[in-house]
């Protein structure tokens, strides 16, 4: 399962109406190879759903996996800081045994 805050429920749909994605859109999040630590975040908007991909819901946000990926984000919440010092959306991830300074990258 992969939640998401409040802060970033609102920014994500701010972002998705600004690139008129439109109702169907959802957000689209993984891990790839790379980064600092090993494993590195990725998150994007979508409106095509991929045969291996895993849908989560929460707050009314649809969030999406792809297989590979669930395992490594499994318990994961989607934050998001803005302001002066705001890094913008965060992965407060449980299974992360180590992170990058930077918190865009990690290693399980």
């Amino acid at each position: 399962m992969i939640n998401i805050s409040e802060n970033a429920k609102k920014k994500a749909l701010s972002l998705m109406e600004e690139e008129g994605l439109g109702s169907n859109a959802f957000i689209r999040v993984g891990v790839e190879s790379g980064g600092c630590s090993g494993l590195s975040y990725k998150l994007t908007f979508d409106t095509e759903l991929k045969p291996d991909d895993k849908v989560f819901e929460d707050k009314g946000i649809k969030i999406v996996v792809d297989k590979k990926s669930v395992l490594y984000l499994a318990g994961t919440t989607l934050e998001y800081s803005g302001g002066l010092n705001g890094k913008g959306f965060v992965f407060n991830n449980p299974n992360a045994s180590r992170t990058c300074g930077c918190g865009e990258s990690f290693a399980v």
